[in-house]
């Protein structure tokens, strides 16, 4: 008798700053379920009704073993595909199968995918700051701790200039001037290198928030700073001018966040403009096109960086873990350093010590949930407000 998926539930909890939404599959055989990450924290109600409504139905009474065609099926089940609510819910659905799957070998996920070719992986962590002084000291605190990797950042993404001259009437948002921004960060860049020397990595986001001319003169211009990558330096709809910026400078390059479609990184891949992917593994639609994703960039030399914030469950950030210890082209994994409070709420949540991020070794993905305390923290409905990012004019702008 094949072992059939018998219930789904949805879990949301928000111990943090983020809205968390974890899925829940129940099989046939008792006592056997697995947890998926389905976590887009800024739509998680469309995602909950998108997984009720809609995924849920689909799947309930298939094999819950065969993963690799139920994730083709729901992606295609809908006949519209690849948009951000829809992966985010079908990849709450395939990260919960693999979990299954390991569970039911009684293996880790990453033994499923081919073995470990490394035994942790390599992380970088977030030092921001008011002022250069203040993020070259919270550097050398990383440091201490064991890191070698640090985004360096100023004022979250930078760019609030103390001279910037509002229109009259100008409406509430989130403003920052470009070129502000580029002269500021440049000098942090150069400070902090200064002051640390070669000793750590160096990582730096644009957060695509640079025109493509802009972008590309930042890129020049940073490139004397050696940084191990320059993080998604320009928007989506802006990716053939990466051609630009790769002709012109040596500056390594990051890109893939936003990215809900195999086309947006196959052309970065292909023309080797980038040097890491970096995925949110829920919005592509789960494990199973993230594993995908990496052989095909391995075959072009480039390496992975999954999307690693706080907005990604632990269940999310174990499933990055496990494809960085499988893929032969691992580069880096983002680490966003949780509270206690998740870790008691996520049991199995991965540990990070001297620099390296490092699994339980228990079958399946590792992670279970406190669904008690979990309900505890409910989640809050707020409208965004660091997303509603405008020029110096007033006008809107992607953030």
């Amino acid at each position: 008798m094949p072992i059939t998926i018998q219930d789904v539930q949805v879990i949301t909890t928000q111990p943090a700053t983020q809205r968390l939404v974890v899925v829940k599959v129940i099989t046939s055989q008792p006592g056997l379920y697995g947890l998926g990450c389905a976590t887009f924290t800024q739509r998680w109600r469309a995602v909950v009704a998108a997984i009720e409504g809609h995924i849920k139905p689909f799947v309930l009474g298939r094999d819950a073993t065969r993963s690799e065609e139920l994730h083709q099926m729901m992606m295609v089940n809908g006949y519209w595909r690849n948009g951000p609510v829809l992966n985010n819910a079908i990849a709450g659905i395939d990260m919960a199968l693999w979990d299954i799957k390991g569970k039911l070998a009684n293996l880790p996920v990453y033994q499923l995918l081919g073995g470990k070719c490394r035994e942790g992986a390599a992380v970088y962590v977030h030092a921001d700051g008011r002022d250069p002084q203040e993020v070259t000291e919270n550097v050398r605190k990383f440091m201490a701790q064991g890191y070698r990797y640090v985004r360096v950042q100023m004022g979250g993404y930078g760019g609030k200039g103390a001279m910037m001259v509002k229109p009259e009437g100008a409406p509430e948002g989130n403003y920052f001037d470009p070129r502000a921004y580029c002269r500021t960060m440049l000098k942090l860049i150069e400070h902090v290198r200064a002051e640390v020397g070669s000793e750590v990595e160096l990582v730096h986001d644009i957060h695509e928030r640079l025109s493509p001319s802009d972008t590309i003169q930042f890129a020049k211009d940073v490139e004397p700073f050696k940084l191990f990558f320059l993080e998604d330096a320009l928007a989506p709809e802006d990716i053939e001018w990466f051609r630009q910026v790769r002709a012109q400078c040596a500056t390594p390059l990051s890109m893939g966040e936003l990215f809900v479609h195999p086309l947006e990184w196959r052309l970065l891949v292909q023309e080797r403009l980038v040097d890491f992917i970096r995925m949110h593994l829920s919005a592509m639609g789960g494990l199973t096109p993230a594993r995908d994703a990496a052989v095909f960039a391995g075959q072009f030399g480039v390496r992975t960086a999954w999307h690693g914030p706080g907005d990604v469950s632990p269940v999310g950030h174990a499933a990055n873990l496990h494809l960085d210890l499988w893929a032969r082209n691992f580069g880096i994994q983002e680490w966003c350093r949780f509270p206690d409070l998740v870790y008691e709420i996520f049991p199995g949540t991965p540990e990070v010590r001297n620099g390296y991020m490092y699994p339980n070794d228990k079958p399946g993905l590792g992670v279970e949930i406190n669904e008690k305390l979990a309900a505890q923290y409910p989640c809050t409905d707020v409208i965004e407000q660091w997303t509603q990012t405008r020029l110096p004019d007033g006008s809107p702008v992607r953030p």
